[in-house]
């Protein structure tokens, strides 16, 4: 369905679908023609008011669900109010202060990040959200070990200690010796360089003629980086703070809703991949219930904007998560000051 634009509505019907929108947005609540009435300004009667009210539910902006209940917006409507109509509000001197405050002194950058969603689920009432692409690892200790005939197991030692296996495929017949050797040499050639640098350089080196080992050697060596370098951008980070936010106001009443948005919590690589979508946003970008296949059952939305290193580059996301009666004019500005505050902090 095509959404009307809000400049093809006459005054009146801006008006009123304006009151229906924000009325939902601030009770929860379908809202009836006789509370419209009584709004300020409109001096309608409420039959006129039920009229404009059935047009805007033909054009799927409102709906009933009940047939003696008042009308509520669609997410199609929700999307109009958003993009239209709303009159975003700046954070007050307080949220500003709460979010600065939080951020700064929070030491280490990930602390920061985790402080971030801290103060965003409970400024928010939603629960917070930062992503962050997963730091490549520095190499500290590389070795290889035979499982079969042409497979194997590298065994990357970082320099924080952690520790991650990878199953690869080896040259037929290459022997224990060889593994070893490779794994040995990689560790004292390319320790305290992370796994792009690390490739690049034997890269080059193979090029050059300059690697000590055989061919079989340099073919593996290339294949235990490999195995680490292709997917560090595609395991993503994601910090999820303030879940039991999403069990209040009145969430009670739709447990399956919120079971189900909670169960979408959980597979944080498909939330980190929607989230990813606003990395080139400018600002705050939104994403409302079904619009996203991903919450098409638990109709939930997103605000998220992303942030940005010294240099000007987008480093990650930050934004909440929470169900489509969000207060879109307070929450949009207050993740885009949280963004630009973690913006300051990276310079």
């Amino acid at each position: 369905m095509t959404t009307t634009p809000i400049t093809e509505m006459n005054d009146r019907t801006r008006d009123i679908f304006r009151v229906v929108v924000e009325s939902y947005l601030d009770s929860g609540a379908p809202v009836g023609s006789r509370t419209i009435s009584k709004a300020p300004g409109l001096e309608l009667s409420p039959a006129s008011i039920r009229n404009v009210m059935q047009d805007l539910e033909e054009l799927g902006l409102l709906a009933a669900p009940h047939t003696s209940a008042g009308r509520m917006p669609t997410e199609l409507g929700l999307r109009l109010f958003v993009d239209g109509m709303m009159q975003a509000a700046e954070p007050s001197r307080e949220e500003r202060d709460a979010i600065e405050s939080q951020i700064s002194e929070s030491g280490p950058v990930e602390d920061a990040l985790r402080a971030t969603t801290s103060i965003l689920s409970g400024l928010s009432s939603c629960a917070g959200l930062v992503m962050v692409p997963k730091r490549e690892p520095t190499l500290k200790q590389f070795s290889f070990v035979k499982l079969s005939e042409g497979q194997g197991l590298a065994i990357l030692v970082s320099q924080d200690g952690g520790v991650e296996n990878r199953v690869l495929d080896l040259p037929i017949g290459i022997s224990d010796s060889a593994l070893i050797e490779a794994g040995n040499y990689l560790t004292a050639q390319y320790g305290g360089m992370t796994l792009s640098q690390a490739l690049s350089r034997i890269d080059r080196d193979i090029q050059a003629g300059r690697t000590a080992i055989d061919k079989a050697s340099e073919d593996l060596v290339q294949r235990g980086l490999v195995t680490w370098t292709q997917d560090p951008s595609e395991r993503p980070i994601l910090i999820v703070r303030g879940q039991a936010n999403l069990l209040e106001d009145g969430a009670l009443d739709d447990l399956d809703r919120v079971r189900q948005l909670l169960d979408e919590l959980e597979g944080k690589q498909e939330i980190a991949r929607l989230l990813d979508n606003a990395r080139d946003a400018e600002a705050a970008k939104i994403f409302i219930g079904a619009e996203n296949k991903l919450f098409s059952l638990s109709g939930s939305s997103v605000i998220a904007a992303p942030y940005k290193d010294g240099d000007g580059q987008v480093v990650g996301v930050v934004g909440v998560i929470g169900p489509t009666r969000l207060n879109y004019a307070r929450v949009v500005p207050m993740v885009d000051f949280t963004a630009q505050t973690l913006s300051r902090l990276l310079k």
